[in-house]
């Protein structure tokens, strides 16, 4: 960003400078050379180093950030169950994660374990870097966002006509929000970036000291 200068063009000065009513007996030169600030540069430089800092997220931290965002898709493919029976793209697109699904969901308390082990062994564990938590702890409050559509399901639950159809559409706009924010943080992490996802950043954010 160039910030522009401030300092307005300096009239012509010749002859001598009047102080107070008095004559000054230093003679001024219009050729005077005045130093150029360096406000511009300093700020560049500045922001330049800024626009590096991701370079600095070690590749472990990378990895173990990027994983982490398959917990909540993994913990809600069941909204999916419309949308993937209907349209084969998304089965292939899923059918390479189908044997970590069903190893994640072959115990029906794996999601509770580990969202106790994310959270007490990574987000509130120091020795990993705030990168590490701060994704860790986003992707538990996805995770966690996920009790409200199941709420909705349970105590809605209709077999047919117009509320089923408005059953479909918001199992499939969850389970494509998981799509999405899977694909963004994981493809984020990877390359050092920090993903921030709408709904749970700040939360996350306030979690992570």
């Amino acid at each position: 960003m160039a910030i522009s200068q401030l300092l307005a063009p300096l009239p012509s000065l010749t002859g001598t400078l009047t102080l107070t009513g008095r004559r000054s007996l230093l003679p001024l030169n219009p050729n005077t050379q005045f130093p150029k600030s360096r406000l511009s540069k300093d700020r560049t430089a500045t922001l330049v180093l800024q626009s590096k800092g991701d370079d600095s997220v070690d590749a472990s931290d990378r990895i173990i950030s990027a994983v982490c965002y398959f917990y909540p898709f993994f913990d809600g493919i069941q909204y999916g169950k419309f949308i993937i029976t209907q349209y084969q793209p998304f089965q292939i697109l899923i059918q390479p994660l189908f044997p970590a699904i069903r190893a994640f969901k072959s115990f029906p308390f794996n999601g509770f374990l580990v969202f106790i082990t994310l959270y007490f062994v990574v987000v509130r564990n120091p020795n990993f870097s705030r990168y590490v938590r701060f994704n860790t702890m986003q992707a538990i409050v996805l995770d966690v966002l996920l009790i409200f559509p199941d709420l909705l399901e349970r105590s809605f639950n209709p077999k047919d006509g117009f509320g089923l159809d408005v059953v479909m559409s918001l199992d499939s706009t969850v389970f494509l929000f998981l799509l999405v924010s899977l694909i963004y943080g994981f493809s984020a992490c990877l390359f050092g970036l920090t993903p921030r996802l709408p709904l749970v950043a700040e939360a996350a954010d306030r979690q992570v000291l």
